[in-house]
This record gives structure tokens, C-alpha cells and sequence, in this order.
């Protein structure tokens, strides 16, 4: 058994067993509420950056298997947990969440209090953190952690490199990789979508080219003011096919729009946030991860409509361009962990796109009518 120390900035710090990998590890300390899909929450691409600390007590006990990974490669820095199990019994595990961490050099530190971990995240807001052996002191960890700048380039490190094309017979869609979950591309695939994944910084010409239905912008980490060449394409995107922009994607149609985003505290992770709609009135259970939320008193200026808050904290969960057929969620419909509820709004946007298309047909037959 190796001991290993989980230092946070503010000179807190927790003496534990460490699993997975060796190395050391820095990254902005945060925590997830789910009480399942630890394999989801590992490899989803929006922890880029991040240690994630489960505030559920038992991770591991179902192992890992093969079909519910959200990326190839996690870009996770580090696995925070009460416990985890070196035992697993499910079915379809394949592996332990030691081996599969291992294999990936991810650190992880297990037998600490996270409920005192995250009192303290919730008191203090998320911070640097180190994942480090005992060999260190904590004063030393302190200083290298005061001399450590948190990345800012998170979207460049998980996007796609080169468009790739998921062929289907359906709708056109060009889906802009902000950090893609693969469960978005399942979704729109099961809907038999033609799909084309781009890199985030494809500009509006280059998709313009690609004579998309509609648009899907995806989920992805950090801080969406750090990806301004796709606010940009974005503006210039608005009003010529429908867009869908889920998370980072809707923070980003906002940002495009007019509208402001700031950092939140310590943000939504997890799998049971409550949701409401305020055109219908319905709550929606939904499953989110994010550090950054829209500024609801800036959508005034703009012709954005906001249409879903959050009742935890009245913060912004739905947009809907008041002109153009836009609209964009804070969370994750395709869940991947999580519930289901809110799937039929990619059945919304292709709803969008036919209505469109009947539109610009219609427009056409109008102008052929009047030569």
C-alpha cells in the first residue's frame, strides 16, 4: 500500500492510499454528486484539467467495462474517493478502476473524508490541488502549487485534430468538438444523422462548405472566454441553419449572442439536477458538469429568451434565440450518466431543421412565382 496526500491551496490536505498511477498530479480540485457512472464521469473530456473528488462513499464496485466509456483517452488528472473496490462484480466488468487508472496514469487517493472535502470546496470554491506522495511537505507542495497556473487551453487539448465523418442517411449535421461525450454522437447516430465532427476552431466558412442541416455544439472544459475564435464562428453561424448547443456549446451561444458567463463557486456536477421549464412548467432531473454559467440579467440586451432555470440556485439552463431557430441547454440530454429525461430535445432540433427546410422551399417557390 502506497500513502499518498491530497494538498489543497488554501493549506488544507488528507493523508490516504493511493491507486492507479504513481505520478503526481496538479489540477483544480472539484466534486460530482452522482451516485453511479463513475466510468462516464472519468472519461467525459469536461474534466479536462480537473481532480475529481466523489462524494459518493464506494467507487468501483461494478469495475469497468468496455461499452460506457465517453472518450478514448480521459484528460482527468486525478480520482478523489472514501473508498474504492479492488473487487468488483458485474457482468460486463472487464477490469478494476485500479488496473483501468493504471493503464491510463491517472492518480488516485482513496480513504480520506470527502464529505469534509467537499464542505470545504463548498465553502471555499474549487482551488488547485495536488495529489503527491508523502516524500513531499506540505509547505513545499504549497509554494509549487502557488507557482502552478491552471491551463486555459483545456478545449484545444480534447478537441478532434481532423473532421471525421459518421456517415447516416438522415440530416446533415456539422457537430463542432468542443470536447465531445460520445454519448451526443450516439444520440444524433440513433436518429440516423450524417454527421461530421469538426475541430473547435473550423471557421464559418469551412462549414458553410460543408452545406450543413444544422448545427451541434458540444459539451467541453474551462472557461468558454478562452475559445474566442469560436464565439466568433458562431456569430456568424446564428441565422443561417438551426444550432443546438448543449453546456459548453450553450454558454458559447450566449457569449455570441451579447450575453456574459462567469465563473460559479463551485459549480454543477452530478446526476440529479433539478431543472424547470418555464414554457411548460415541467421539472426535468438532469445530469450537468460545469464550472461556468450564463448571467441571466445580461440576456436583457440581446434576443435571447431564457426559457429552463435551475431550482437549486436560479442560475441559467435554457436559451432560445427570440429570431433565429437557436437553442441551447446548460446540461446533458444525452446523459451518460444519468437520467434520461430530456433526450426528445434532439428530436426538438431535427424538428428545427425540417421546419427550416420547408421554410427556405417555400421561400423559394414564392421568389420563382414573383420572376
Amino acid at each position: 500500500m502506497t500513502i499518498k496526500q491530497l494538498v489543497l491551496e488554501d493549506g488544507s490536505y488528507f493523508v490516504g492510499e493511493g491507486f492507479g498511477s504513481e505520478e503526481d498530479s496538479i489540477g483544480e480540485i472539484v466534486f460530482n454528486t452522482g451516485m453511479t457512472g463513475y466510468q462516464e464521469i472519468i472519461s467525459d473530456p469536461s474534466y479536462c484539467g480537473q481532480i475529481v473528488t466523489f462524494t459518493y462513499p464506494l467507487i468501483g464496485n461494478y469495475g469497468i467495462n468496455r461499452d460506457d466509456f465517453e472518450s478514448v483517452d480521459p484528460a482527468i488528472l486525478g480520482v478523489v474517493v472514501k473508498e474504492h473496490c479492488d473487487t468488483p462484480s458485474n457482468f460486463r466488468s472487464e477490469e478494476t478502476l485500479d488496473e483501468f487508472l493504471k493503464a491510463k496514469q491517472i492518480p488516485g487517493i482513496s480513504g480520506i473524508d470527502t464529505r469534509k472535502l467537499t464542505k470545504i470546496i463548498r465553502k471555499h470554491g474549487t482551488m488547485k490541488a495536488m495529489i503527491t506522495s508523502m516524500e513531499r511537505s506540505v509547505s513545499e507542495v504549497l509554494e509549487l502549487l502557488d507557482h502552478t497556473a491552471l491551463p486555459t487551453d483545456q478545449v484545444s487539448q480534447v478537441s478532434t485534430i481532423k473532421p471525421y465523418v459518421v456517415p447516416g442517411r438522415g440530416c446533415r449535421i456539422v457537430l463542432m468538438d468542443f470536447g465531445m461525450k460520445h454519448g451526443i454522437l450516439r444520440e444524433l447516430t440513433k436518429r440516423d444523422c450524417h454527421v461530421t465532427v469538426v475541430p473547435y476552431d473550423t471557421s464559418a466558412e469551412e462549414i458553410n462548405r460543408l452545406k450543413p442541416d444544422g448545427i451541434m455544439l458540444t459539451n467541453g472544459p474551462g472557461d468558454p472566454k478562452n475559445v474566442p475564435e469560436a464565439i466568433e464562428t458562431i456569430k456568424q453561424l446564428i441565422g443561417h441553419v438551426p444550432i443546438f448547443g448543449i453546456c459548453l456549446g450553450h454558454q458559447l451561444i450566449a457569449l455570441a449572442s451579447g450575453a456574459d458567463t462567469s465563473k460559479m463557486k463551485f459549480g454543477h456536477r452530478g446526476s440529479n439536477q433539478p431543472v424547470k421549464d418555464l414554457r411548460t412548467g415541467k421539472t426535468y432531473i438532469t445530469s450537468q458538469n460545469h464550472g461556468y454559467a450564463v448571467n441571466q440579467t445580461s440576456l436583457e440586451t440581446t434576443e435571447l429568451e431564457l426559457t429552463q432555470t435551475s431550482l437549486n440556485d436560479d442560475s441559467v439552463e435554457g436559451l432560445a434565440h427570440r429570431v433565429h431557430p437557436v437553442f441551447s441547454v446548460q446540461y446533458h440530454p444525452e446523459s451518460s450518466p444519468g437520467p434520461e429525461d430530456t433526450e426528445s430535445l434532439f428530436d426538438e432540433f431535427l424538428t428545427n431543421i425540417r421546419t427550416s427546410k420547408k421554410q427556405q422551399k417555400e421561400e423559394a417557390v414564392c421568389l420563382n412565382v414573383q420572376i
